[in-house]
């Protein structure tokens, strides 16, 4: 539920949303405990906190490989506490910082929500550039905090269409559709075949942003202005947007793919309910391994282009060290170590470049040609923008996230909301939201 427009909102505010997203996300019992490591002096501890991967490859590498390895080289020992995927560890980061205590390191996603509880990492980020060819420019914008670097980005989760090659030949398309009307006419065809797409439209935190907010930026609509001070989402552009995306849910797509989280699409593609989604390389990674022959059928096209080109959304995961830790330069030696390329590459390798480095250095490596199927994911760098774009990463963008003010936007309009009304009501949020 929004603020009244008269206030802005409060930090309090903002943990009860992120608690609730949280609910959303499926978060059950006490996934992260919340406790002070550094009570006892005993052997010297580093906590690191991080999501699980979709991939199974690269996590064993982490627990099994690099952490071992670490803890012989350096005579440390390594806690490290793990939360499923999916963006749900928001939370829990979040109390972390407000608390004050648990991890020393973590892996973070919506850096902007804890951004100023980061110690600064420049000295790492800056080596591990020289290192490895430079970064792009796109992920900047969200590390770097007033010409620090606040964070250290690890990858990419890259988000592309993902569709059954074999239906749409079956239905008679050989190229999948390069604009968003011949990506509609395709969904037309495979629903009318029994294959309907199923494009995330629910609470989730990755599935439904990768493929609506491109959506619009291809048709000229923004969010915010670049300076995030200014709501540029009310616009005739938009309601053309929500109009396409009414077609696409009744025409196209499975009725239920509306109150999808994350995992939604991952199964509704994996059990044959659906033709085609938006999603990271993990589908192709979980039929490779369990369904075989689907596993041969799958593949990735770009997302259409619009009038104002073709774009991606940047699913970023980077490592930050928490301030309060007792063992900051424990916790930078750490991340300096797992960064350096006789560390980091293996461990991209290993999950078959689920997680795509943004540093130049990896643009032209043998891994990107293992599987051709992977390779449009390098693209979704050179396209892809963070969610606030043109406007500030920052915690205001951050609550706009986690109030989904944007998917319900659409949504509304699907379940019976005027156009018109859906966006002045997502508008208003907005507003609210940055004050």
């Amino acid at each position: 539920m929004a603020q009244p427009a008269h206030r802005k909102p409060t930090r309090r505010d903002f943990l009860k949303v992120a608690a609730g997203a949280g609910a959303a996300a499926g978060i059950t019992g006490a996934p992260w405990v919340v406790r002070d490591v550094h009570a006892q002096q005993k052997p010297k501890v580093i906590v690191f906190a991080r999501e699980s991967s979709y991939v199974k490859n690269f996590d064993e590498h982490f627990q099994k490989v690099l952490m071992p390895a670490y803890e012989k080289e350096k005579g440390v020992k390594i806690e490290y506490q793990i939360q499923a995927a999916g963006g749900s560890a928001v939370p829990q980061l979040v109390s972390m910082v407000e608390n004050k205590s648990g991890a020393d390191l973590a892996w973070v996603q919506q850096e902007w929500l804890y951004r100023d509880a980061l110690v600064d990492v420049s000295d790492i980020a800056e080596e591990v550039g020289k290192q490895q060819g430079g970064w792009y420019d796109e992920i900047k914008s969200l590390s770097v905090d007033k010409g620090k670097w606040k964070s250290v980005p690890k990858g990419n989760i890259g988000q592309l269409m993902v569709y059954r090659k074999d239906w749409f030949e079956e239905a008679g398309i050989k190229k999948f559709p390069d604009t968003w009307e011949e990506f509609l006419e395709a969904g037309i065809k495979l629903k009318a075949k029994g294959h309907p797409f199923g494009m995330s439209m629910g609470h989730g935190f990755a599935d439904n942003y990768s493929w609506m907010y491109p959506l619009l930026w291809s048709h000229g609509v923004t969010v915010m202005d670049k300076d995030g001070k200014k709501v540029a989402l009310d616009s005739s552009e938009t309601e053309k947007v929500i109009e396409y995306v009414k077609r696409l849910y009744k025409e196209a797509c499975i009725e239920d793919c509306i109150g999808w989280l994350d995992p939604g699409n991952n199964k509704a593609f994996l059990t044959s309910q659906i033709s085609c989604t938006n999603n990271a390389y993990s589908i192709m990674v979980s039929a490779k391994r369990d369904l075989p022959e689907m596993g041969k059928v799958i593949d990735h096209g770009l997302n259409p282009a619009g009038p104002k080109g073709r774009f991606h959304s940047l699913v970023p995961v980077t490592h930050g060290v928490f301030a309060y830790s007792k063992d900051v330069q424990g916790a930078k030696d750490l991340l300096r170590w797992l960064m350096n390329p006789k560390q980091y590459r293996p461990w991209i390798a290993s999950g078959d470049m689920y997680f795509a480095p943004y540093l130049h250095g990896f643009d032209k490596v043998p891994e990107w040609d293992i599987e051709p199927r992977v390779k449009p994911f390098q693209k979704v760098l050179e396209t892809g923008k963070l969610t606030s774009w043109p406007a500030p990463a920052n915690r205001q963008h951050g609550e706009v996230i986690n109030r989904w003010a944007v998917i319900d936007m659409s949504t509304k309009s699907l379940t019976g909301t005027p156009t018109k009304t859906a966006i002045a009501d997502a508008v208003q949020q907005l507003k609210t939201i940055y004050g």
